[in-house]
């Protein structure tokens, strides 16, 4: 059988990460200094030690962005060729010069911030020099490190910035421009530019997730999730691919980017699957699949997790609760789409050994293990709780001593088997080994996850200082896994046994910083658009733009919106593309959301546009995962990217879905109606796969087809055929407001969600009277007057009618009644009140002939 190597792999794919040549004992060092950095910054070492020896050892959020870019720009400028098709002399020459002009442009921030606050706007000769100097150095780092797309969409955004007063801008997006002082001073001196929120996020919590993913795979952990996702999946109808899609959904627990994703699962995955009959094409198409909806998994989430959770407000733990089952489901779709493909071309699985025990030993073995480690976390939890409420400074020595009691018996236990080595060899191919023996290999690289869950889901710590902890604890497993693995096995602890440990620890630490190259200068860059945005108010242009194309239709909107997502995503990684499309979008589809009466959460809309940016990565004809899934199969790369996109129409779909029912995000969801939601969810999910796939336990015919699609989008849209039959909402006369509000504090529609209808002379012509549909979100408790005026609608009400006052500039609402002329003849008035209507039956009712139909056809 032809075998790949990670070098082949890496040498034929096209992504600036992958075929950058990383090497040399500077780079290293920078890389392991940026890294130890990172950990630095986030600790409380640096307060301890700023006391004891009076030197100012903090640094602060700002300085942390100044320090992190100028790392990340040294290493961009250092690894990538400046100039191609040049002499290595004047390459290296040319090259000092701009990391030296970078990394100085990044410290004069932080050496004269005093001079500079003094100076707030009033930039001398050497502000504006560094601020030109860094623009120019990031926009040269991101075209060697990502390629000309990112570097032309900032560039259109400094250009109008710069000349956004010319003619050649159509009157809606013209604006006054802006002086080479103030943009400079705009971009680079200030938080509003590259040293904004993206970068932030990028220097205090995506680093050190990165990080964490860099550890583990140091450690053998990916390797480890590999041959157990084979060993226990391998022996079913096309098992390689059913195991490509668990080992790809457990790295995508840690990793940040698909196409790394391909390269390290697919060397091993895409292999096999040709070996078990599928073509080139699909084999390389369920590995891009499957990578690109590791993207989507939480925590990492593709490294654009704490982005979103930053520009929604909300927190990172109900983001990582938003966003579970949309990954769930569409990795169980994904599976069910491999078990057709392989059951339609009649596939079988590998050949494995058999368990000496009976299956209800082993069932029972298993579920004496998982209630043993719960009753054990939930002590743990109790122990811990206690010691931190008596003596909070002993807490931390509690859990240290709870983490070495779980993790040397698991050392033990993996001490018991062989190392694992890397890849399937021949022999495992032939007979794949059991799941108990791989399992015991690796228990103690789950722990550190766990001590990441429990960070983040338990103790409820900030996602920088959870990533911190399961970075702390990754360390002390690399560096002692080896040496306490000798000692269990009756061997003597050589120095050899902990030079190995520091060895793999440098290199995750190294590997780490690596992988951050990319999202750094992404990040920067970024804040250009950003920037951009907050200085022109682009957003509102655009924004009005698209709401014009649309005609104000929702669904029309998110067409265009996924389209522009996935046409950024073929050059822009992941990161950029999101912060892009969201900064521009989001506030508008939710704006035309509350206009057609819909509550459109803005962290649905963020994770909409996030769906759509993962897609372009298969999206041909520049899925850069496609290309690298097919470098490894020798498939015909637009053919694999056709071939994964077809596979992914049921993760596009999703997006979709939970816009127009939020549900699926588990917003103000209870307990059981969670679980119905999933299992409709998923359920939905599946018939809208074989409908696809014209396939489920025969091939479709038609009607069969069409049924399928029927059955999908009632479980998805319960409320489309609910709403026909008992009209959702009842109209109250504006003038009732109050008194609707005062007899239900926290209104019918729950949550303090209220939907009214406004009208009023049109802004631009004051005979016209236009009406706007808006949703206000009102605080819980308090007076209806002072709930309303809270929400930002300032109203005087009397018995005729209510009239609508101009809102406060800068407020949400000043933006969305813009359109209405306050100061014409004619009032802008309240017209009407829509409350939920009592009665109407509960679309569970919806899903039970669904249900039916779909028992009926199976």
């Amino acid at each position: 059988m032809q075998t790949y190597s990670q070098s082949d792999a890496d040498s034929a794919v096209s992504d600036p990460d992958l075929k950058a040549q990383l090497s040399g004992r500077w780079i290293t060092c920078i890389c392991i200094l940026w890294s130890l950095f990172q950990l630095w910054i986030v600790s409380d070492f640096p307060f301890f030690l700023s006391e004891v020896t009076g030197l100012k050892l903090v640094f602060n959020g700002q300085e942390a962005r100044q320090i992190h870019l100028a790392f990340g720009l040294g290493l961009a400028l250092l690894v990538y060729p400046a100039v191609r098709s040049i002499s290595p002399a004047v390459d290296r020459l040319f090259k000092g010069v701009l990391i030296l002009i970078g990394i100085a442009a990044c410290l004069y921030l932080y050496i004269f911030k005093l001079d500079i606050a003094n100076r707030a706007g009033l930039p001398n000769r050497f502000d504006l020099f560094f601020s030109i100097a860094g623009i120019c150095c990031v926009l040269v780092a991101v075209y060697r490190v990502l390629g000309l797309p990112l570097l032309v969409v900032a560039a259109v955004f400094i250009f109008y910035v710069m000349f956004g007063h010319l003619d050649i801008f159509p009157d809606a997006l013209r604006w006054k421009g802006a002086s080479l002082n103030k943009a400079s001073w705009h971009f680079w001196m200030q938080t509003e530019g590259v040293f904004g929120v993206a970068l932030g996020v990028s220097a205090t919590m995506i680093f050190l997730f990165v990080l964490f993913g860099a550890l583990l795979e140091s450690a053998g952990a990916g390797n480890y999730f590999i041959k157990l996702s084979f060993a226990a999946l391998g022996h079913l109808r096309g098992g390689p691919a059913k195991a490509a899609v668990v080992a790809s959904g457990l790295s995508g627990i840690y990793s940040g980017s698909s196409i790394a994703n391909v390269v390290t699962t697919g060397t091993f995955t895409i292999p096999l699957m040709k070996k078990t009959g599928l073509s080139a094409e699909k084999a390389g198409a369920v590995e891009v699949a499957s990578s690109t909806n590791g993207q989507l998994t939480p925590p990492v989430m593709g490294a654009a997790a704490f982005l979103i959770a930053e520009f929604t407000g909300i927190s990172y733990f109900d983001l990582i609760k938003h966003a579970a089952l949309p990954a769930l489901v569409s990795y169980l779709a994904l599976f069910y789409i491999v078990h057709l493909e392989v059951t339609k071309l009649g596939l079988e699985g590998l050949p494995r050994q058999t368990a000496t025990q009976g299956l209800l030993r082993r069932f029972g073995g298993f579920l004496a293990g998982f209630l043993g480690l719960a009753l054990l976390g939930i002590a743990i939890h109790f122990v811990v709780g206690l010691v931190g409420e008596a003596a909070p400074s002993f807490s931390v020595p509690v859990v240290m001593l709870a983490f070495l009691g779980v993790y040397l018996p698991l050392v033990r236990i993996a001490a018991r088997e062989p190392d694992l080595a890397i890849g399937l060899s021949e022999t495992e191919m032939k007979l794949l080994p059991l799941v108990s023996t791989v399992a015991r290999t690796g228990y103690h690289f789950i722990l550190p996850i766990i001590v990441l869950l429990w960070c983040v889901l338990v103790t409820r710590l900030s996602p920088g200082l959870s990533a911190y902890w399961a970075c702390l604890a990754m360390m002390f497993v690399l560096i002692t896994q080896h040496p306490l693995k000798a000692y269990f096995r009756g061997r003597p602890v050589t120095g050899d046994c902990w030079k190995a440990g520091w060895h793999d620890l440098l290199r995750g630490l190294e590997n780490g910083a690596r992988n951050m190259i990319s999202i750094s200068v992404a990040t920067a860059t970024a804040g250009i658009i950003i920037g951009t945005v907050s200085l022109t108010g682009a957003h509102q242009f655009i924004g009005a733009f698209v709401e014009t194309v649309s005609g104000g239709n929702l669904l029309i909107m998110l067409l265009l919106v996924a389209l522009m997502s996935l046409v950024l995503g073929m050059g822009l990684p992941t990161t950029a593309n999101y912060i892009v499309v969201s900064s521009l979008m989001a506030p508008v589809i939710v704006m035309v959301g509350a206009q057609s009466g819909l509550i459109v959460p803005l962290v649905a809309v963020h994770l909409f546009v996030f769906y759509f940016g993962i897609l372009a990565d298969d999206t041909p004809p520049v899925g850069l995962a496609a290309f690298a899934a097919a470098a490894i199969s020798g498939g015909d790369p637009i053919r694999t990217g056709i071939q994964g996109f077809s596979y992914d129409i049921r993760t596009a779909i999703l997006p979709f879905m939970f816009i127009f029912n939020t549900d699926i995000l588990l917003i103000d969801v209870g307990v059981l109606d969670g679980v119905l939601v999933v299992i409709v969810t998923s359920l939905g999910m599946f018939a809208f796969c074989s409908a696809t796939q014209r396939y489920m336990f025969t091939r479709n015919r038609l009607w069969e087809t069409c049924a399928f699609l029927l059955i999908a989008f009632t479980m998805f849209r319960p409320d489309f055929w609910l709403d026909r039959l008992s009209p959702p909402y009842i109209e109250l006369p504006g003038q009732q407001i109050i008194a609707h509000l005062d007899a239900a504090p926290a209104n019918e529609a729950g949550e303090g969600w209220l939907r009214v209808r406004i009208s009023g002379p049109d802004f631009d012509d004051a005979d016209r009277i236009v009406n706007r549909s808006l949703i206000l979100e009102l605080p819980r408790g308090g007076a209806a007057a002072d709930r309303i005026e809270a929400a930002g609608l300032l109203l005087s009400v009397d018995e005729e009618r209510a009239v609508v006052e101009e809102p406060f500039p800068g407020t949400p609402l000043f933006q969305q009644l813009g359109g209405f002329d306050f100061y014409a003849d004619r009032q802008v008035t309240l017209d009407l009140v829509l409350v939920e209507a009592p009665g109407r039956p509960s679309r569970n009712w919806v899903y039970l002939p669904a249900i039916l139909l779909l028992t009926g056809i199976a």
